[in-house]
């Protein structure tokens, strides 16, 4: 069952590598003429060497001239078109591949959130870098070596049968060697290639993820794990790269022992039919064997490039698995455009799993409405469905039961762009992008004016702060916005959802990563922040919540109660357990 798609995959590749030059035709039409002229002109000396040893043997001057000019002159002609073909090969080849960096980069935005979860970061990071690079040597010395080469051999062939079919028949006898040997050499390191480009993913992911954590690496003192680790994964990389080498090392000098046999073979041939006045000049069997090393070299060079071959196809194998890719989610056909909203939201027998309807739901037939400009507190214990609950309002997954409205929008029926462009998100880790506090604070609002994102740093209190930076709202925050603390981080993120002036407000335990007396500071600005807005708030910390609209209660993925702080005090369930307990630890 594999080798018919494996058959299929590999047309469908080289189908994809057309599609990539595409754009670029009339160059690659171009290079393909400067290609034949080059060719043809590189295959002229060796029979012009040859004729001149026959004008040497038999002193004629004026002959050797016109010989030597004739040889200048190809000379030229294939420097000329060879610097053509060759820039041009180049410059279409890097062109392609900017255009498939960013088709996949445009890709890698299209998809759900939860093809990052599945995936490791590192292993999508390779796919750009290593990958790319592999097949950036196919795209550009692949195509120069295949279609040179395979002309330069058919033109040495026809010129060897013309100088002489007998001494062109012995050379010919090697082609079922070459033949069954460059078979066994295929299929033997098809699988090695395609090894190679996983081990360097994994070597990729493993780093990425290592210095993402390296915090955490030196407060517990696992330097020393990781170091094994990493020599583990170099070790199998090495492995399987010595695969490919040995293939290598066992292939390309059997083409070379070939060519110098089949070369005695014609002197030896040769030599006796010129001695015994066989038809054969001095000067035929010398052009018969300068031309064996135009024979046997494209031979050689195609071989070799069955190793870029096998690396750029492993390497396009993995891109096209990533491209291939759907998106869990995607605008339905025909979806509208949510017009901008007022703010209700309902769940109607909502129920999901991120297994799927068949595995254990994170929430169970949840109706709720929330009306326009309230604000809601989801409280409850990890694992009860409250950030899932979120989630859903955002659209990062669909219910795999019942529906979630806004304004009585199906969001199913809504583009994705349209929702998302009206919703604020601050998530609990308060995630920076390089660059300035300025260009975080904007984010969300590329055209936003200094004044305005001014303003919406003074809306949750980070002014102050942002302010006594090095170079104010120009400091630069760093990698992840490592140069700021996390509270500080956290106000900036406060300050992006509040210039990006959303209908609807999700926070995601976003003040848990504030000290209380930093809470206390954006308090304030929160109110104004969440005023006039509909809010889904979610907190451990209860202090937060407590002048909340409406707080709802979940429970192993449903609502156990709701109402306002002091009512659900005054019930004595849930709540005013889990409330009892948090001011017991705040205590």
């Amino acid at each position: 069952m594999r080798a018919p798609r494996s058959t299929d995959g590999r047309g469908r590749k080289l189908r994809g590598l057309i599609v990539l030059l595409r754009p670029y035709r009339g160059r690659v039409a171009v290079m393909m003429v400067m290609l034949l002229i080059a060719t043809a002109a590189a295959l002229v000396p060796p029979y012009l060497a040859g004729r001149a040893v026959d004008e040497i043997s038999s002193g004629d001057k004026s002959g050797l001239t016109v010989l030597l000019i004739v040889f200048i002159a190809a000379a030229l002609i294939n420097w000329g078109a060879t610097y053509l073909e060759t820039y041009l090969v180049n410059w279409v080849g890097q062109r392609a591949l900017q255009d498939l960096r960013v088709r996949i980069f445009e890709h890698l935005q299209k998809l759900s959130i939860g093809f990052y979860g599945r995936n490791k970061t590192g292993v999508l990071i390779s796919r750009m870098t290593n990958d790319v690079q592999a097949l950036d040597q196919l795209v550009t010395d692949g195509i120069f070596t295949l279609f040179s080469s395979s002309l330069t051999l058919l033109g040495t062939a026809a010129i060897l049968v013309a100088l002489d079919p007998g001494l062109a028949l012995i050379t010919f006898m090697t082609f079922p060697v070459l033949l069954i040997g460059s078979v066994i050499f295929r299929i033997a390191s098809a699988g090695a290639y395609r090894l190679t480009r996983e081990k360097i993913a994994s070597i990729t992911a493993y780093l990425q993820e290592t210095l993402s954590g390296v915090r955490i690496v030196r407060a517990f003192g696992q330097e020393k794990r990781h170091q094994v680790a990493m020599r583990e994964l170099n070790e199998e990389n090495r492995g399987a790269n010595m695969t490919t080498v040995n293939l290598n090392a066992a292939y390309f000098p059997a083409v070379e022992l070939l060519s110098a046999v089949a070369t005695v073979a014609i002197l030896i041939y040769g030599g006796s039919q010129v001695t015994d006045g066989g038809g054969i000049t001095i000067g035929v069997l010398a052009s018969f064997v300068f031309y064996l090393n135009s024979f046997f070299d494209p031979i050689q060079s195609l071989s070799q490039l069955f190793t870029t071959y096998q690396a750029g196809m492993a390497a396009l194998d993995k891109i096209f698995e990533l491209l291939d890719e759907e998106p869990d989610l995607a605008d339905a056909p025909g979806a509208a455009e949510l017009p901008p909203v007022r703010g209700e939201i309902r769940f109607e027998g909502v129920s999901f799993g991120y297994a799927g309807p068949d595995g254990d739901l994170a929430l169970h037939d949840v109706d709720l409405t929330i009306p326009p400009g309230q604000t809601v507190a989801l409280v409850g214990p990890t694992g009860a469905g409250k950030s899932t609950f979120a989630k859903l309002v955002a659209r990062f997954y669909d219910p795999v039961g019942g529906r979630v409205t806004i304004d009585g929008h199906d969001l199913r029926e809504v583009t994705e762009k349209s929702l998302r462009s009206q919703l604020g998100i601050v998530p609990q880790e308060g995630f920076l992008f390089s660059g300035s506090v300025c260009e975080n604070i904007g984010f969300g609002r590329r055209d936003a004016s200094i004044e305005e994102i001014e303003a919406a740093a003074r809306a949750v209190g980070a002014h102050e702060f942002i302010e006594a930076l090095p170079d104010g709202y120009d400091t630069e925050v760093g990698e992840r916005g490592g140069h700021l603390s996390a509270g500080q981080r956290q106000m900036v993120a406060f300050a992006r959802a509040a210039a990006a002036d959303p209908g609807i407000l999700i926070l995601d335990e976003a003040t848990s990563n504030v000290d209380v007396r930093t809470e206390g500071q954006i308090e304030n600005g929160l109110r104004r922040l969440l005023a006039g807005r509909t809010a889904i708030v979610i907190a451990h910390r209860l202090s937060t919540i407590r002048g909340a609209g409406r707080i709802v209660v979940l429970e192993s993925g449903t609502i156990a109660e709701q109402g306002t702080h002091d009512e659900l005090i005054a019930a004595g369930g849930h709540y005013a357990r889990l409330y009892r307990d948090w001011a017991e630890q705040a205590a």
